[in-house]
């Protein structure tokens, strides 16, 4: 695995007196699961909203397939091939399943108002395609049964796969996946650690995520970064990370039996 897809050279950002992300780097090779763990306040969704341009950066940079992210608006991001869910479901509640869907297409839009207007055949083409799309990403998470249903009359665990969906839709190269299983039961964890590695080995996309479940932390992810107070404090295996004396520090604060650290599953990120 040498192609690396996203970097983050000595990331900072400050808030008023709060240095939130302190000289952060790692790299993200493609076709990999790599995810961020640490404690509360660690700095991981600061991290994930400075991939999204959603924070610009107090000093270092990002780039993304060897173009500087970091000079990009925020509205560029899906365009360049980055998708992201939010730990918080930010759907269209009263808009169906497959709208919602729909919605994430609209990165592919290429056809201009007044074509879109006089429904050419460019726009029906592209409407064709754009349906062909969505269709498979339901076929693929079995979401056929909720296509035409509101979001608002949804179970939350389905709620999170359409989410999850409509990222797809965007047919991105980077995922980023904020804390996927917040909120769901053993079971839905379990489905949802089954669909990251199905879209990592089947689709082949790379996955960056931010998670909380050490459980599923160790299922799914090829390398892990554990941070604390905003700074790197290990990158290794999920069995490396998990064992190093820094990061049991941080989450425990002190000596405890590893192995049950290992089998823990409700270890907060």
């Amino acid at each position: 695995m040498t192609d690396i897809l996203l970097s983050a050279h000595d990331l900072s950002v400050r808030f008023g007196g709060v240095l939130a992300v302190n000289q952060v780097s790692f790299d993200v090779h493609q076709g990999e699961v790599f995810t961020l763990i640490g404690p509360n306040g660690a700095g991981k969704t600061t991290v994930f909203n400075l991939i999204s341009r959603i924070y610009t950066p107090t000093a270092g940079y990002l780039t993304f397939k060897g173009q500087r992210l970091s000079d990009m608006p925020a509205h560029q991001v899906a365009g360049l091939g980055i998708a992201r869910t939010f730990q918080n479901i930010e759907l269209f509640e009263h808009a169906s399943v497959l709208k919602n869907l729909l919605i994430g297409r609209h990165v592919h839009t290429q056809t201009s108002l007044w074509q879109q207007l006089l429904f050419t055949s460019s726009v029906r083409q592209a409407e064709i395609q754009t349906r062909r799309k969505v269709e498979e990403v339901i076929d693929f998470l079995d979401l056929q049964k909720y296509r035409d249903t509101l979001v608002a009359g949804l179970p939350y665990g389905i709620r999170k796969v359409v989410e999850l969906a409509r990222a797809l839709c965007t047919e991105p190269q980077l995922l980023l996946l904020d804390e996927p299983s917040s909120g769901l039961n053993v079971e839905e964890t379990a489905d949802m650690a089954f669909w990251i590695q199905d879209i990592q080995k089947d689709l082949g996309i790379t996955v960056l995520m931010v998670e909380h479940d050490m459980s599923l932390v160790s299922k799914v992810s090829t390398r892990v970064l554990a941070m604390n107070q905003g700074q790197v404090l290990a990158v290794g295996t999920a069995a490396q990370v998990q064992s190093d004396p820094a990061v049991v520090e941080a989450y425990l604060g002190g000596s405890f039996d590893a192995t049950a650290f290992k089998r823990d599953s409700g270890a907060k990120a």
